[in-house]
Protein backbone atom coordinates (compact mmCIF):
# COMPACT_ATOMS: atom_id res chain seq x y z
CA UNK A 1 0.00 0.00 0.00
CA UNK A 2 1.20 3.51 -0.77
CA UNK A 3 1.34 5.83 2.20
CA UNK A 4 1.65 9.57 2.57
CA UNK A 5 3.01 11.88 5.23
CA UNK A 6 1.89 15.43 4.56
CA UNK A 7 2.85 18.75 6.21
CA UNK A 8 -0.86 19.65 6.15
CA UNK A 9 -3.84 17.38 6.66
CA UNK A 10 -5.38 17.41 3.21
CA UNK A 11 -7.95 15.11 1.71
CA UNK A 12 -7.86 14.68 -2.05
CA UNK A 13 -5.71 13.08 -4.70
CA UNK A 14 -3.46 15.18 -6.91
CA UNK A 15 -5.00 16.54 -10.08
CA UNK A 16 -1.82 16.24 -12.08
CA UNK A 17 1.83 15.28 -11.81
CA UNK A 18 3.84 12.18 -11.14
CA UNK A 19 2.86 11.90 -7.49
CA UNK A 20 -0.55 10.29 -8.01
CA UNK A 21 -0.51 8.16 -4.89
CA UNK A 22 -3.40 6.80 -2.88
CA UNK A 23 -3.40 5.51 0.66
CA UNK A 24 -3.88 6.39 4.28
CA UNK A 25 -2.54 9.41 6.11
CA UNK A 26 -1.08 9.75 9.57
CA UNK A 27 1.56 11.68 11.44
CA UNK A 28 5.28 10.89 11.28
CA UNK A 29 6.30 7.92 13.38
CA UNK A 30 9.01 7.62 15.98
CA UNK A 31 11.43 5.73 13.77
CA UNK A 32 15.12 6.59 14.12
CA UNK A 33 16.63 8.79 11.42
CA UNK A 34 18.39 6.85 8.66
CA UNK A 35 22.10 7.16 8.16
CA UNK A 36 23.64 8.19 4.85
CA UNK A 37 24.14 5.56 2.20
CA UNK A 38 27.88 5.97 2.48
CA UNK A 39 27.84 6.04 6.29
CA UNK A 40 29.64 9.37 6.09
CA UNK A 41 28.38 11.92 8.65
CA UNK A 42 29.78 14.69 6.45
CA UNK A 43 27.26 13.91 3.70
CA UNK A 44 24.95 16.89 3.39
CA UNK A 45 21.51 15.93 4.65
CA UNK A 46 18.39 16.63 2.60
CA UNK A 47 16.67 19.69 4.05
CA UNK A 48 19.92 21.09 5.45
CA UNK A 49 21.09 22.28 2.05
CA UNK A 50 20.64 25.83 0.80
CA UNK A 51 17.37 26.38 -1.09
CA UNK A 52 17.50 25.48 -4.76
CA UNK A 53 18.50 28.46 -6.88
CA UNK A 54 15.45 30.06 -8.55
CA UNK A 55 15.23 29.47 -12.30
CA UNK A 56 16.42 32.18 -14.68
CA UNK A 57 13.57 31.85 -17.13
CA UNK A 58 9.90 31.05 -17.08
CA UNK A 59 8.38 28.11 -15.26
CA UNK A 60 5.21 26.14 -15.83
CA UNK A 61 2.94 25.05 -13.00
CA UNK A 62 -0.20 22.98 -13.56
CA UNK A 63 -3.10 22.60 -11.15
CA UNK A 64 -5.95 24.34 -9.43
CA UNK A 65 -5.68 28.06 -8.77
CA UNK A 66 -7.62 29.29 -5.74
CA UNK A 67 -8.04 33.03 -5.21
CA UNK A 68 -9.33 34.17 -1.82
CA UNK A 69 -10.06 37.90 -1.64
CA UNK A 70 -7.43 38.68 -4.28
CA UNK A 71 -4.72 36.35 -2.93
CA UNK A 72 -4.21 33.71 -5.62
CA UNK A 73 -2.33 30.45 -5.06
CA UNK A 74 -1.31 27.57 -7.34
CA UNK A 75 -2.35 24.50 -5.37
CA UNK A 76 0.06 21.67 -4.69
CA UNK A 77 -2.41 19.22 -6.22
CA UNK A 78 -4.30 18.27 -3.08
CA UNK A 79 -7.48 20.10 -2.26
CA UNK A 80 -9.19 20.27 1.13
CA UNK A 81 -12.69 18.84 1.26
CA UNK A 82 -14.58 22.05 1.79
CA UNK A 83 -16.75 24.48 -0.11
CA UNK A 84 -15.31 26.67 -1.40
CA UNK A 85 -12.16 24.55 -1.74
CA UNK A 86 -8.90 25.36 0.05
CA UNK A 87 -5.34 24.28 -0.58
CA UNK A 88 -1.69 24.68 0.22
CA UNK A 89 0.48 25.93 -2.62
CA UNK A 90 2.56 28.69 -4.19
CA UNK A 91 1.36 32.33 -4.11
CA UNK A 92 0.84 33.96 -7.53
CA UNK A 93 1.42 37.65 -8.19
CA UNK A 94 -0.28 39.56 -11.04
CA UNK A 95 -3.07 37.02 -11.26
CA UNK A 96 -6.29 38.15 -12.95
CA UNK A 97 -9.49 36.35 -13.85
CA UNK A 98 -10.31 38.86 -16.58
CA UNK A 99 -10.85 37.07 -19.87
CA UNK A 100 -10.60 33.62 -18.29
CA UNK A 101 -13.18 30.85 -18.55
CA UNK A 102 -13.58 27.70 -16.51
CA UNK A 103 -13.73 29.06 -12.96
CA UNK A 104 -16.27 28.96 -10.17
CA UNK A 105 -17.10 31.56 -7.54
CA UNK A 106 -18.38 31.36 -3.98
CA UNK A 107 -18.29 34.46 -1.80
CA UNK A 108 -14.84 36.03 -2.08
CA UNK A 109 -13.28 32.81 -3.44
CA UNK A 110 -12.70 31.92 -7.09
CA UNK A 111 -11.09 28.75 -8.38
CA UNK A 112 -10.31 26.86 -11.57
CA UNK A 113 -7.68 24.54 -13.02
CA UNK A 114 -5.04 26.04 -15.30
CA UNK A 115 -1.55 25.80 -16.73
CA UNK A 116 0.25 28.81 -15.26
CA UNK A 117 3.36 30.36 -16.82
CA UNK A 118 5.50 32.80 -14.90
CA UNK A 119 8.76 33.50 -13.14
CA UNK A 120 9.60 32.05 -9.72
CA UNK A 121 11.75 33.77 -7.09
CA UNK A 122 11.93 30.87 -4.69
CA UNK A 123 8.74 31.79 -2.87
CA UNK A 124 6.21 33.26 -5.33
CA UNK A 125 5.19 32.96 -8.97
CA UNK A 126 4.78 36.13 -11.01
CA UNK A 127 2.42 35.42 -13.90
CA UNK A 128 3.86 36.28 -17.32
CA UNK A 129 1.44 34.68 -19.80
CA UNK A 130 -2.26 34.11 -20.19
CA UNK A 131 -3.20 30.98 -18.20
CA UNK A 132 -4.56 28.03 -20.17
CA UNK A 133 -7.54 26.01 -18.96
CA UNK A 134 -6.42 22.46 -18.25
CA UNK A 135 -9.31 21.17 -20.34
CA UNK A 136 -7.61 22.82 -23.35
CA UNK A 137 -4.02 22.16 -22.33
CA UNK A 138 -2.02 19.37 -23.98
CA UNK A 139 1.43 19.36 -22.37
CA UNK A 140 4.33 17.03 -23.00
CA UNK A 141 4.28 14.62 -20.08
CA UNK A 142 7.39 14.79 -17.89
CA UNK A 143 9.66 11.79 -18.00
CA UNK A 144 9.15 9.15 -15.33
CA UNK A 145 12.22 9.51 -13.07
CA UNK A 146 12.01 5.81 -12.20
CA UNK A 147 12.05 4.70 -15.83
CA UNK A 148 9.06 2.52 -15.00
CA UNK A 149 11.20 0.30 -12.78
CA UNK A 150 9.93 -0.50 -9.28
CA UNK A 151 12.31 0.32 -6.44
CA UNK A 152 14.10 -2.38 -4.45
CA UNK A 153 14.32 -0.74 -1.01
CA UNK A 154 12.49 -2.68 1.71
CA UNK A 155 9.14 -1.40 2.93
CA UNK A 156 10.47 -1.03 6.47
CA UNK A 157 13.37 1.12 5.28
CA UNK A 158 11.10 3.22 3.07
CA UNK A 159 8.78 3.87 6.01
CA UNK A 160 11.70 4.85 8.20
CA UNK A 161 13.05 7.28 5.60
CA UNK A 162 9.56 8.64 4.93
CA UNK A 163 8.91 9.38 8.59
CA UNK A 164 12.29 11.03 9.00
CA UNK A 165 11.93 13.25 5.94
CA UNK A 166 8.34 14.23 6.73
CA UNK A 167 9.46 15.50 10.14
CA UNK A 168 12.69 17.01 8.85
CA UNK A 169 11.35 18.84 5.79
CA UNK A 170 8.10 20.03 7.41
CA UNK A 171 6.64 22.76 5.17
CA UNK A 172 9.56 22.71 2.71
CA UNK A 173 7.79 19.80 0.99
CA UNK A 174 4.19 19.53 -0.16
CA UNK A 175 4.12 15.77 0.42
CA UNK A 176 6.36 12.91 1.45
CA UNK A 177 5.15 9.40 0.68
CA UNK A 178 6.04 5.90 -0.47
CA UNK A 179 4.98 4.38 -3.77
CA UNK A 180 6.26 1.56 -5.99
CA UNK A 181 9.36 1.00 -3.89
CA UNK A 182 10.48 4.62 -3.52
CA UNK A 183 10.07 7.55 -1.15
CA UNK A 184 8.62 10.46 -3.12
CA UNK A 185 9.21 14.06 -2.03
CA UNK A 186 7.08 16.68 -3.77
CA UNK A 187 8.57 20.21 -3.54
CA UNK A 188 7.65 23.54 -5.16
CA UNK A 189 10.92 23.78 -7.11
CA UNK A 190 14.11 21.78 -7.49
CA UNK A 191 17.01 22.62 -9.77
CA UNK A 192 18.54 19.23 -9.02
CA UNK A 193 20.09 20.22 -5.68
CA UNK A 194 17.52 18.39 -3.57
CA UNK A 195 17.72 15.24 -5.66
CA UNK A 196 21.50 15.30 -5.50
CA UNK A 197 21.40 15.64 -1.72
CA UNK A 198 18.89 12.79 -1.46
CA UNK A 199 21.09 10.52 -3.59
CA UNK A 200 24.14 11.41 -1.50
CA UNK A 201 22.39 10.61 1.76
CA UNK A 202 20.31 7.57 0.90
CA UNK A 203 21.86 6.25 -2.30
CA UNK A 204 20.46 6.52 -5.82
CA UNK A 205 17.08 5.03 -6.54
CA UNK A 206 15.66 5.42 -3.03
CA UNK A 207 14.24 8.95 -2.78
CA UNK A 208 12.63 10.64 -5.79
CA UNK A 209 12.28 14.43 -5.61
CA UNK A 210 9.49 15.83 -7.81
CA UNK A 211 9.49 19.54 -8.67
CA UNK A 212 5.97 21.01 -8.92
CA UNK A 213 7.27 23.73 -11.25
CA UNK A 214 9.09 22.97 -14.50
CA UNK A 215 11.44 25.34 -16.30
CA UNK A 216 10.24 26.04 -19.84
CA UNK A 217 12.85 28.51 -21.16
Amino acid sequence: MSTLRRPLVLASTALVGLLLMSGCTSGPGDSPAPTSAAGDPAVERLGAIAPAAPPDGRVLGVGMVIDVAGEARLCDGQIMESYPPQCNGIPIDDWTWEGLDGFETSGDTRWGSYAVYGTYDGARITRTDEPIMLALFDPIAPADPTGGVEGTTSEAELTRIQDDLAARLDTDAFRVGTHEGYVWVDVPWDDGSWQQAADAEFGEGVVIVVSHLREVD
